[in-house]
């Protein structure tokens, strides 16, 4: 049986599917071009002076790495020359980019993380590219932060690039969870993991417990609950690379749950590490398509309201069985 490729498998379902476009299609494929080149380098990096890094600050006050930086620039210098984007918002640029007028506008607005899990880099450990897709709402010009905020219930497409020992497309529209798998031979991303389910409940849970003396009680009563063993109660295994692209995309196959807790070691400004916009809503839309949860411990993270194009949040993610535990547990 011929396996699909991403397109064909978009067409193959435009009757159900409204994003099954040309305007979209068009979009997913300069992101496809996008991701095979920053793959490219990511498979040799090694070998082209792209690993370390560049000496700057990002937004975020963290060292930017070369490759991090080479997928940022990869990703603005395709995207912005589709037609199809009014503006663009990267982790890693303090501000909305523009489109320039020569290049032309459209009416979906595109956020990504160029290279989540950079830090990684390295040690060679999996690590990809988040995006996610709005469509434009008031069609102001120029363009306006507040048309931009958008919740993460709002998304029309959002999904990852995998760089690990195959490369992948994970990606929604809203009907269903798709895998896609990269043969270089072909040089096509092919269906390989059609209707993606999370099971739902799991044996895993994966949390960074090197900050347990930052976490509040509550929190570790939760972290507790999953690594201490009871009778009567499913035996959890610890799992955490580190990179959440790796991270969420193990859970969503195998089923569990992934935390990044909220921080108190600046009492003042209690928050999680990861972003709303760039991070947790993708993932959320996500894993909320395939059957599972993500909350910031009280809210679901797709009905927050962003306030900043860098806001931060708690995020725990997975199957709904261990995600409800959370829930459960910051509730009594």
């Amino acid at each position: 049986m011929r396996q699909l490729t991403v397109i064909e498998h978009l067409l193959l379902h435009q009757k159900e599917n409204p994003l099954a476009t040309g305007n979209f299609t068009h979009l997913l494929n300069e992101l496809i071009l996008a991701a095979k080149i920053i793959a490219r380098a990511v498979n040799k990096a090694g070998l082209m002076d792209v690993l370390g890094e560049t000496g700057e600050i990002n937004v975020q006050g963290e060292q930017v790495q070369k490759l991090d930086d080479f997928a940022n620039r990869v990703l603005i210098h395709r995207l912005q020359r589709s037609g199809l984007l009014y503006a663009m918002a990267s982790e890693e640029n303090a501000d909305l980019i523009e489109i320039p007028e020569q290049f032309g506008r459209g009416n979906y607005f595109l956020v990504f993380d160029p290279l989540d899990g950079s830090s990684n880099i390295a040690a060679n450990v999996s690590i990809g590219t988040i995006f996610s897709i709005y469509r434009r709402k008031n069609g102001s010009d120029p363009v306006i932060l507040s048309e931009v905020l958008q919740k993460g219930s709002e998304q029309v497409a959002a999904g990852y690039f995998l760089y690990g020992s195959s490369t992948m497309l994970v990606y929604s529209t809203g009907q269903g969870v798709h895998g896609f798998t990269f043969d270089p031979s072909v040089g096509e991303f092919l269906l390989s993991h059609p209707d993606i389910k999370i099971p739902e409940k799991g044996k895993i849970y994966s949390v960074n417990e090197g900050y347990w003396s930052y976490w509040d009680d509550k929190t570790k009563e939760i972290i507790s609950y999953f690594k201490t063993p009871e009778p009567g109660k499913p035996t959890y295994s610890l799992r955490y690379i580190g990179s959440l692209v790796a991270d969420f995309h193990r859970t969503l196959l195998y089923g569990g749950i992934f935390m990044y807790p909220k921080d108190l070691r600046d009492p003042k400004k209690p928050t999680g590490k990861l972003r709303l916009l760039y991070e947790a809503n993708p993932m959320a839309f996500l894993v909320e398509q395939a059957g599972g949860m993500a909350v910031d411990g009280e809210r679901p993270i797709l009905e927050i309201q962003p306030e900043d194009l860098h806001q931060r949040v708690p995020l725990f993610i997975g199957s709904k069985t261990e995600v409800q535990k959370v829930l459960e547990i910051y509730g009594a």
